[in-house]
C-alpha cells in the first residue's frame, strides 16, 4: 500500500469511505444490479486464458465466479471491510486480493485482462487519479491485453436541482432515505444514504463520484496507450448507440 489517500469536497471522506459504508449490505442492495453470468461468460472470452485483475473487486460479486470458470483472478480494493466480506464467501479463496489503491499501486503483471465494473471507476476522484489508473493498467497489460471500463454514460439533467432528496426504500419498521449533492461543472456527485430503522437507529452510508464521459475515457486511454477495440451497451454486447445509458468499453494495448 502507498497510503496516498485524497479527500473529496465531503469532509472526512477518503478512498476507503465506500466501501466502509456499504460493505454489510452492497450484496443485497447491488448483487442483481447486472447479469452476472452474461458478465462472467464475457470476460472469460476476453481473458484468453489469461491472468485476469479486477480493480475494486468488493465483495467479489463477480471475481469469484470468474475465478470458478477456471481463470487465476487477482482483485484490488481499498476497503479491509469489502475484502473480508469476499474472504467470507464460498469460492473466495480463489481469488489472489490485495489492499491497495488502484491509481497508483497495482499488483505485478502482466495480465491479459484488467476490468472494472459497474461505476467503480468513477470513485476515483480527481481526473489525475484517473488518468494514473489507465497507465497503471498499461503498464501491466500483455501486449494486445484488453482493459474494459463498465460505467453509466453520464446524465448531467439528473442534478436538476443540484440538491435533492428521495426516498430510496421503505418498509414498516425502516426507512432509507438518499441525500446527493451534484456540481455538473466539475462532473461531481456525493451524497449520503440515510437508513433509519427501529432497531439499529440512523446509519449514514457515504459515497462521492467523479464522472467520466464515453469520449474523454477514450482520450485518457490513448495518452496511456491503449485504443478503443469494441464498446458495447452491457456485457450481453447489445451494439452501443446514441440512446444507450450504460457502456462497456474495451481498450486495447498499443
Amino acid at each position: 500500500m502507498t497510503g496516498w489517500v485524497r479527500m473529496s469536497a465531503m469532509r472526512g471522506y477518503d478512498d476507503a469511505s465506500y466501501g466502509e459504508g456499504f460493505a454489510d449490505v452492497y450484496d443485497e442492495w447491488y448483487g442483481g444490479l447486472t447479469d452476472v453470468a452474461t458478465t462472467v461468460a464475457t470476460l472469460v472470452t476476453l481473458a484468453e486464458g489469461g491472468r485476469v485483475l479486477e480493480l475494486g473487486v468488493g465483495t467479489g460479486r463477480v471475481a469469484i465466479p470468474l475465478a470458478a470458470a477456471g481463470l487465476e483472478v487477482h482483485g484490488v480494493d481499498t476497503s479491509t471491510a469489502m475484502l473480508q466480506r469476499l474472504a467470507g464467501k464460498p469460492g473466495g479463496e480463489a481469488v489472489h486480493v490485495g489492499l491497495r489503491d488502484m491509481a497508483v499501486d497495482l499488483p505485478d503483471g502482466p495480465f491479459t485482462l484488467v476490468f472494472i465494473a459497474y461505476n467503480t471507476f468513477w470513485n476515483l476522484l480527481t481526473e489525475e487519479r484517473q488518468r494514473s489508473c489507465f497507465t497503471e493498467v498499461a503498464q501491466r497489460l500483455t501486449d494486445g491485453g484488453a482493459f474494459v471500463v463498465e460505467a453509466f454514460v453520464p446524465d448531467p439533467t439528473l442534478h436538476d436541482p443540484p440538491s435533492q432528496v428521495t426516498v430510496r426504500s421503505i418498509t414498516v419498521d425502516r426507512v432509507v432515505l438518499s441525500v446527493t449533492i451534484g456540481t455538473v461543472a466539475e462532473q461531481r456527485a456525493e451524497g449520503h444514504f440515510i437508513e433509519i430503522s427501529e432497531t439499529g437507529g440512523v446509519r449514514l452510508r457515504p459515497w462521492s463520484v467523479r464522472w467520466v464521459s464515453v469520449e474523454q475515457l477514450d482520450e485518457m486511454a490513448v495518452a496511456a496507450g491503449l485504443a478503443l477495440a469494441e464498446r458495447w451497451e452491457a456485457f450481453d454486447r447489445l451494439p452501443f448507440g446514441p440512446a444507450s445509458t450504460r457502456h462497456v468499453s474495451v481498450y486495447r494495448k498499443c
